[in-house]
């Protein structure tokens, strides 16, 4: 199988007063293609800050991302916006990824509209597909993330990514 993301030796630091937070200190790792990673750890260990790190939302302070065979610091911000529709997260909190003034169909139609994927029509029926797709009905595309148990909602992350 091969590589689709490497991980190598990534830091990513904060300054915290006179103090240097150490939130990504050297992570490294490999995930092929076909293959699936979960990252687990202590509320506070760095499990989102890598992630972001990984996705170029923070840059690294050290460390390279390569994600399918391009190393992500060397793409530009249109670049980078392509390779992103290939690479998501699926945070363990839903409830905090998803905007609580945003229906659930326009939270799964926006990264699409983002990427400029298909007209307006092709979106809503892929936002009715993808919600079918994760065991819920269409018909609850208007409602709002407080509606939904946790459950749920994790699954309208799922979708959403």
């Amino acid at each position: 199988m091969s590589e689709l993301l490497k991980v190598e030796d990534v830091k990513k630091y904060f300054p915290r007063g006179n103090k240097i937070l150490k939130a990504v200190d050297g992570v490294s790792f490999t995930l092929r293609s076909a293959e699936t990673l979960g990252l687990v750890g202590e509320s506070g260990s760095g499990k989102s800050t890598l992630g972001r790190t990984i996705l170029r939302l923070h840059e690294p302070d050290a460390g390279r991302v390569v994600f399918d065979g391009e190393e992500l610091s060397s793409l530009n911000k249109e670049e980078l916006r392509i390779k992103r529709r290939h690479m998501q997260i699926i945070f363990q909190d839903p409830l905090a990824s998803l905007n609580p003034q945003m229906s659930i169909g326009q939270a799964i139609e926006d990264p699409l509209v983002i990427h400029g994927i298909s007209s307006a029509r092709e979106r809503k029926e892929r936002v009715a597909e993808l919600l079918k797709i994760v065991d819920i009905s269409p018909e609850f595309i208007n409602s709002f993330p407080y509606e939904f148990s946790g459950g749920q909602e994790q699954r309208i992350g799922i979708a959403r990514a």
